[in-house]
């Protein structure tokens, strides 16, 4: 335990000497607030034409914005996750220090868990920066806190699985660039796999359906917490680190 937080410090304290971090924390808030406001200001306008030119209907203004803004979040994370893992491997593979890493007593193991909660933890950190954005609801009205909850929940098992492959990408190359593009590509299709699956039938339907990983978040975005989807994302995210300490053993092999 002592090895994956020395290897943690070492990865949090990497991120933000890099101005990458910055640069990725500062675009994700941003698009974030920019949604948001997009979203509410489209709601609220949408309330007040509904008043106009029909009889006066309760609209659930904050429980829209909130299902939209998270729903629009998972899509901003597509493009920010990639640069979270892109060079937790791939830095120390052009550094020539992966050799010494994976040589040491720290082992495969708590060197690949300290780097995983490291960029889970920047994660934790972009989702809490969007907490004082999504807080406006509770200023300006009166929305439900478990499907925020919920959503939150969702967002974070959702990073967790996607970062699990971008890891293990990262292990793959020693070209940041090429991590980035190749774990951009690998979540993009794990995404658009629910598309997919609407034109398929039967069993191959089924199937692909159970695997998007989008899919599994709208329960969450509801309010709903299904364990199904729990277990799905947990399950994903222990295959992605799976194949990352797979891919370490084989460079321990090489070296």
């Amino acid at each position: 335990m002592h090895n994956i937080l020395a290897i943690w410090r070492r990865e949090m304290r990497a991120y933000f000497v890099s101005p990458i971090a910055y640069a990725v924390l500062t675009v994700f808030l941003l698009l974030s607030g920019f949604f948001f406001y997009s979203m509410l200001n489209y709601a609220i306008q949408a309330s007040m034409m509904q008043g106009q030119f029909s009889a006066p209907q309760p609209m659930d203004v904050p429980g829209m914005v909130s299902r939209s803004f998270f729903g629009t979040t998972s899509v901003v994370l597509l493009f920010m996750i990639p640069m979270l893992t892109m060079g937790l491997f791939a830095e120390e593979k052009r550094r020539g220090t992966i050799e010494l890493l994976l040589t040491t007593p720290v082992g495969n193991f708590q060197a690949m868990m300290g780097k995983y909660l490291a960029s889970l933890t920047f994660l934790v950190i972009m989702l809490l920066g969007t907490v004082l954005t999504i807080g406006a609801l509770f200023l300006y009205g009166n929305p439900e806190l478990k499907p925020i909850l919920g959503g939150y929940l969702g967002l974070l098992l959702y990073g967790a699985a996607l970062l699990s492959i971008g890891l293990f990408i990262s292990t793959l190359t020693e070209n940041q660039i090429v991590a980035v593009v190749l774990t951009f590509g690998v979540i993009l299709a794990l995404w658009l796999i629910d598309s997919f699956s609407s034109s398929a039938i039967g069993l191959t339907r089924d199937v692909l359906s159970y695997l998007s990983v989008i899919g599994h978040l709208d329960d969450f975005i509801k309010g709903v917490i299904d364990t199904s989807h729990v277990i799905f994302y947990l399950t994903f995210a222990f295959f992605g680190l799976f194949l990352t300490y797979r891919s370490l053993e084989s460079m321990r092999w090489k070296s």
